[in-house]
């Protein structure tokens, strides 16, 4: 008993005075501690006391919008590593065109009793849709959290990266290097984290070139490879120098387009990513980005949620992450000013 105890302590961070608590049934121990103890037995493979063996699904559901982008990916090992490690098993929904919906898995969720959910860059952070499917989860008390962007009015937990700050760090790189005209491949603005950067775009632009119009170098596009093209061709051929993309898929559609036109990267253009996705090291050349700290957001994402799942109240207050400048070969001294 002891060295069960030393070990379910150790696990659950928790004192062997507190395990014993639990064990037996005693009051003066928080639903979170009391919640800690259990996983840990569960994980390490030691029964429950007999009066604790009635217990919920411990299926957590796992949205995320698609596994072609690399991030997306990245979030959900992180994420799901985190639940498994909590003694919860993540179920990997994931959306795809002409598939099935975000709200059409939150049916197949319930369906399957989850004990909660978390969304990862989802509907919650487009405008224009419609919200109702979290209202169906959250009217039954299940625990939601979303990663990267809340539109208003919805009261779900959110963790972000900090979209303002990826944009001017962005920025005041390529400002550095002398680039002036200096352009911005975004998706629409009904996307929350689309419209932070676009804001920050224009105020910095504004501060920094006094008189210049920052919505005539930043174009709306898809978050994809021919997305990123499509904005860059129309960008370098207007003159841009120096190319902000909303993330790294986008930014090697950029390169590429500055390769149909015969520019060199970054010697006659510089291309900045966002996310800093597997292999960005690796290409060619390897992609100056904007880091989204995926692991520390992921593991915030897992304890905020299995705090609710613990009884504890969710805060609704959005928690921003910094994201970090990561400096590669994309990126170089503007080679003629602008207009030049």
């Amino acid at each position: 008993m002891a060295s069960r105890l030393a070990r379910v302590a150790q696990y659950a961070g928790v004192s062997e005075a507190t395990v014993s608590r639990v064990l037996n049934g005693k009051p003066g121990v928080s639903t979170s501690t009391q919640a800690a103890v259990l996983t840990a037995l569960d994980v390490l493979g030691y029964d429950r006391p007999a009066h604790m063996r009635s217990r919920p699904n411990r299926l957590i559901g796992l949205v995320i919008p698609e596994m072609s982008n690399p991030v997306f990916p990245a979030f959900a090992e992180v994420i799901g590593s985190g639940l498994a490690l909590r003694g919860f098993t993540p179920v990997l929904c994931t959306r795809t065109l002409g598939g099935v919906a975000e709200p059409d898995y939150v049916d197949i969720l319930l369906e399957h009793q989850v004990s909660g959910a978390v969304f990862v860059c989802g509907l919650h952070s487009e405008a224009a849709a419609n919200h109702t499917h979290y209202d169906r989860l959250t009217e039954r008390g299940l625990p939601v959290v979303a990663v990267n962007g809340m539109v208003e009015g919805l009261k779900i937990p959110c963790i972000s990266t900090d979209d303002a700050l990826a944009v001017r760090l962005a920025l005041h790189h390529l400002m550095s290097l002398g680039h002036e005209r200096i352009g911005l491949a975004i998706g629409a603005t009904g996307h929350v984290p689309a419209a932070r950067k676009l804001a920050a775009f224009r105020e910095t632009m504004s501060a920094q070139f006094p008189g210049a119009d920052p919505d005539a170098t930043a174009v709306q596009i898809m978050y994809t490879l021919e997305g990123g093209t499509s904005a860059a061709m129309q960008l370098f051929q207007n003159g841009v120098t120096g190319l902000v993309c909303g993330s790294d898929v986008q930014a090697l559609g950029a390169i590429r387009a500055a390769r149909r036109l015969g520019l060199d990267v970054p010697g006659d253009v510089s291309v900045v990513g966002y996310d800093d996705s597997t292999f960005m090291p690796l290409v060619d050349p390897p992609l100056t980005t904007v880091r989204q700290p995926i692991e520390a957001m992921g593991q915030a994402a897992v304890n905020v949620l299995l705090q609710q799942v613990g009884g504890g109240a969710a805060d609704l207050r959005e928690m921003l992450f910094e994201p970090e400048l990561v400096v590669r070969a994309s990126t170089g001294i503007a080679r003629t000013p602008a207009g030049g």
